[in-house]
């Protein structure tokens, strides 16, 4: 009698700092068909910092990779925040050298909520929150953050993630990664860095979209 043949389950740990980003990936959680374990991280409190320390008190087993979603704005905005990003940066590199689960950054220039105006049809490169305001009705840009079915809104009446990564623009960050889909292995083989397209709006979230959606 033969074994029954071995399901196994991709399971991802996300680390994301906003409301958006949490709204979202919860909706393509339940769409997917994926398991991702969900970890807001308050970066008020601590910035950058706050994620690298989450980050390394996360066990590690149990998964396939994890993803560390974080907006690039903070380099821009608060004092000593780029050394703390470069920190970042050389942990993942550590930790994706040793052989170990591989850590993905995904870092949206200026911020997620680009992003998400990027799925939108009409959206033309206007500046986001006159954008959320004024064109998709939002209230407040806080209202548009807040909104827990923000994934299916963002992907109905022709707007779609499709549209959102065919235009995602220049990358500051770039994995490049191996994928063994017999047996699930991810591996990160090199991450690419370019810091003069922290200028340029972007990002490369489509690493994120590629390894789930295999």
């Amino acid at each position: 009698m033969s074994r029954p043949k071995r399901v196994l389950r991709k399971k991802f740990i996300v680390f994301c700092e906003g409301d958006t980003e949490y709204n979202y990936v919860d909706g393509m959680r339940l769409k997917q068909g994926v398991e991702l374990a969900l970890k807001p991280i308050n970066m008020q409190g601590g910035g950058y910092k706050s994620f690298l320390d989450e980050i390394k008190k996360e066990a590690s087993n149990n998964c396939l990779a994890k993803f560390i979603i974080i907006d690039f704005d903070r380099t821009k905005r608060h004092s000593g925040e780029l050394e703390k990003l470069k920190e970042i940066i050389k942990y993942c590199e550590l930790q994706n050298g040793s052989g170990r689960i591989p850590c993905f950054l995904i870092l949206d220039n200026p911020d997620f909520e680009y992003v998400a105006c990027l799925h939108a049809e009409d959206y033309n490169g206007q500046e986001t929150k006159k954008y959320i305001e004024q064109i998709l009705g939002f209230d407040s840009l806080e209202k548009f953050k807040k909104k827990k079915d923000i994934y299916c809104y963002l992907n109905t009446n022709h707007n779609s993630y499709d549209r959102m990564l065919a235009r995602l623009g220049e990358k500051v960050i770039i994995n490049h990664y191996q994928i063994k889909k017999a047996n699930f292995d991810i591996k990160i083989t090199d991450t690419e860095v370019i810091w003069d397209n922290g200028n340029k709006r972007g990002s490369n979230i489509n690493e994120f979209f590629d390894i789930i959606d295999w």
